[in-house]
């Protein structure tokens, strides 16, 4: 039977199946053709229309205005909420309700609205697995797609994207900045709930989780007799256990590092697979906390992109819904004035949606809300698409030390709220309130709706929707929405400090960057300074690195250790994220001893003294991947003055001067293992090549075509 199984697939034996129909009647009715159109028009204009009625557009309705609907759908839904066909993550799974909502609105308001989507991977999913080396590059494939598939409809009067999560919604942000003579939108994809403690899950001294985790004195167990160390009660570690009695201890962030605290005898098996089947409490939307996905939410919302308080809605419920109405009902306005204004000749403008100072109030708002340091790279991309000047070092610098981090949600603290409280606290508008009476903002910047940030800061002060959504927090969750949002007095009170520090040395003359905020206070002296001088332990693959952080083979982690990972910038791994390291570290109870510094990025739910960033990147060139075993590594984060310095001290034979330091550094040849990842695709290494020519991650890892062109062509010429 197995030998005859080839032959069985060939065919069925069902022969109604043959009965094949071989032409029809066709749609019904007459396409609103007319002479100017047949005589001066494109052949595509009709021919368009010919498809549409085809794909069941009534005829008679297929003249109206075109409108794009883009989004990073992925999976099979059907409408009860089966999954036929999984997507990759949570994200993009409910987005096709919001395209319908949005296509259901501009078909009633006339339009004709047409749907693509280009599905985007799960940075999740693929933590520690080769699946990362092509998340960074796929944003600009895919920014590069949507570009494309909104050219693609050339009579389009908007354009309306749908994202969520950590590259297709940055990509989105691309491609919609890059569009020029037509109006465009963005709705964000929302968030997913937390999940609510079940009664016995969670109940008793005696579960650890990471929200709970102790020191490793006070909380590393017995081995048993197999060398493994047996799950104990631990101590609540401070600032980070949820204070609410209803959500579970464990979160989307918490429950990546569930390998290494079960490896390392933290929780059991029973625990893992509970609590790791539970917390998706919701079919939809970005993850519990505020990574790249959510603080992407909130920059699409700052930039002016998206509707005022849009970024950071729960996904699949009413408010969503109305949302992505509201949202195609404002592009179709946008498209209706635009028309209006070229029919009496003022002429399409050429001009981007982002203008400059969006761009200021979106960096803004990044280092209040305390974001995801991977904006850091998506921002100037973003900037590069719509054609103004990208930020810099130095201006994130100059940003983040005039700007207060004013919003208590995981993973920052001081209290993990998820990011659904942070909507529900008032989101983007709230934080922007305070930031006006700061000053620190452009009002005069360009909203969605196109009234000034000025006026809807103003609206939303007195609305009804700030009010009630405020007071359901305090009804729903027993917290008051000014503990989730702070106002900069009370932040100060509680000892926030900015957002990110971008230290640099012998080891980082390039810049690197670091979540300085989120560094464990513990650690902290009395002015507010990180310092660490240890001995590294080197790394040139990441598999290695967790091994070793879990406890396997004889080469590993240790208190007091500086964790260095070379060869992962983009030439070696296409820039992975190292999230399962940080993770590790900062949910095992003795991680926070451990320093990491590397050429990798992180995740945007990355906290603790993790270096990421480092430039020039090893296999560049960069003195990080000339360092070796035992090597003395000082790291100094000042998070008041933002100053920092990542430095090589030392060897196992002594201390250096810095002189030493630099003449060793020069000579030293690169590590041996140092080498690009044999795994890395040749659409990752095209990618890694043509962003270096481009300014590489400082400036967004665009590709700069016109600096690759006069490359190509200078080296040309040389040959």
């Amino acid at each position: 039977m197995t030998d005859d199984l080839p032959l069985e697939l060939l065919d069925t034996d069902d022969l109604s199946l043959m009965e094949v129909k071989t032409s029809d009647p066709g749609p019904a009715g007459r396409l609103p053709l007319t002479d100017e159109l047949l005589r001066r028009g494109a052949s595509g204009d009709h021919f368009g229309m010919s498809q549409d009625v085809g794909m069941g557009w009534p005829a008679e309705k297929v003249a109206g205005p075109q409108f794009v609907i883009m989004s990073t759908l992925g999976g099979l839904r059907g409408d009860d909420g089966r999954a036929w066909a999984l997507g990759y993550h949570t994200g993009h799974w409910e987005l096709g309700l919001a395209v319908r909502q949005a296509a259901e609105e501009i078909a009633h308001l006339g339009g004709v609205p047409y749907a693509a989507h280009c599905s985007d991977p799960c940075d999740g999913r693929t933590q520690g697995t080769v699946g990362m080396f092509d998340s960074l590059a796929y944003r600009n494939d895919a920014a590069a797609v949507f570009a494309r598939l909104a050219r693609s409809i050339p009579r389009a009067r908007g354009v309306l994207g749908v994202a969520t999560c950590d590259k297709g919604l940055p990509a989105m942000m691309m491609a919609l900045a890059g569009l020029r003579r037509v109006p465009v939108a963005l709705i964000p994809g929302g968030v997913m709930l937390p999940p609510r403690r079940a009664a016995a899950a969670d109940a008793g001294a005696g579960r650890s989780s990471a929200s709970s985790a102790g020191s490793r004195a006070s909380s590393s167990g017995e081995a048993d007799s197999s060398g493994q160390r047996s799950p104990v009660a631990s101590r609540p570690r401070d600032g980070l256990a949820n204070t609410h009695p209803l959500l579970s201890r464990e979160d989307t962030a918490t429950i990546q590092s569930i390998g290494a605290r079960y490896a390392q005898g933290e929780m059991s098996l029973d625990e893992a697979a509970e609590w790791g089947c539970r917390v998706c409490a919701s079919a939809g939307g970005g993850c519990h906390f505020l990574g790249t996905a959510a603080t992407a939410q909130v920059v699409a919302e700052a930039l002016g992109l998206a509707m005022p308080h849009s970024a950071l809605a729960p996904s699949g419920q009413p408010v969503w819904f109305d949302i992505a109405r509201r949202t195609a009902r404002t592009l179709f306005v946008n498209a209706a004035r635009a028309e209006g204004s070229h029919s009496r000749g003022a002429g399409r403008s050429s001009e981007s949606a982002v203008f400059p100072a969006a761009i200021k109030n979106a960096m803004t708002v990044f280092a209040a809300f305390g974001g995801s340091t991977n904006l850091l790279i998506h921002l100037p991309a973003i900037a590069h698409a719509a054609g103004v000047p990208r930020p810099t070092i130095d201006d994130w610098t100059d940003l983040m030390r005039r700007v207060p981090r004013l919003v208590s949600v995981l993973p920052n603290g001081p209290v993990n709220h998820p990011t659904v409280r942070v909507y529900l606290a008032g989101g983007v508008p709230e934080v922007m309130l305070h930031l006006r009476s700061l000053g620190l903002l452009e009002l005069d910047a360009p909203t969605l709706p196109g009234l000034p940030l000025g006026r809807v800061l103003d609206w939303w002060e007195h609305s009804r929707r700030r009010a009630r959504l405020r007071s359901l927090l305090k009804e729903a969750d027993e917290v008051d929405p000014d503990d989730v949002i702070l106002s900069p007095q009370r932040a100060s009170e509680l000892g926030l400090t900015a957002t990110a520090c971008f230290p640099r040395g012998n080891l980082a003359p390039g810049g690197s960057c670091v979540k300085s905020t989120a560094i464990d206070r513990r650690l902290l002296d009395a002015e507010g300074v990180y310092r660490k001088t240890g001995p590294a332990k080197v790394f040139c693959r990441e598999a290695d690195a967790i091994a070793a952080i879990k406890g396997h083979g004889t080469k590993r982690v240790e208190p007091g250790d500086v964790l260095v990972l070379m060869g992962r910038g983009p030439m070696g791994s296409g820039m992975e994220e190292v999230f399962q390291l940080t993770a590790a570290l900062r949910y095992l109870s003795w991680g926070r001893e451990v320093a990491l510094i590397t050429d990798a990025r992180f995740s945007g739910v990355s906290t603790g003294p993790c270096i990421g960033l480092i430039t020039p990147e090893a296999l560049a060139g960069g003195p990080l991947g000339k360092l070796r075993d035992g090597d003395r590594v000082r790291i100094v984060i000042d998070t008041r003055t933002l100053t920092g310095s990542v430095d090589l001290v030392g060897t196992p034979q002594g201390a250096l001067s810095p002189a030493q330091a630099e003449e060793l550094l020069a000579v030293r040849e690169p590590h041996p293992e140092l080498s690009p990842d044999p795994h890395l695709p040749r659409e990752t290494r095209l990618w890694a090549a043509l962003q270096h020519a481009s300014g590489g991650p400082w400036a967004g890892s665009v590709y700069d075509v016109d600096e690759i062109v006069e490359r190509l062509r200078r080296g040309g010429s040389e040959g």
